[in-house]
């Protein structure tokens, strides 16, 4: 082998070891985060079988009464008031 192979491997290997520590976070978030989705997909499932299980549905609306805002008790009445021109 020549200096000059030498020298081209050697920053072949260079380059190839730089590219690689470039794309290791990526690579490591990209692992994480299926990770965390496959957590989750568990758990989901794990509590609608528990649901299923009590026999209980997804609540669909609070038990307290709700009470509009004052913005929209404002933009309420101001939009039923008539304007007569003049």
């Amino acid at each position: 082998m020549t200096t000059a192979q030498t020298e081209g491997l050697l920053g072949m290997v260079a380059v190839i070891g730089i590219l690689g520590l470039l794309v290791l976070p990526a690579v490591i978030g990209i692992v994480r985060d299926r990770i965390i989705d496959r957590q989750i997909r568990r758990a989901q499932e794990a509590r609608g079988a528990r649901q299923a299980r009590a026999g209980r549905r997804d609540q669909k609306s609070s038990s307290r009464s709700t009470v509009p805002s004052t913005a929209t008790w404002y933009a309420e009445g101001r939009r039923s008031k008539k304007f007569v021109s003049s």
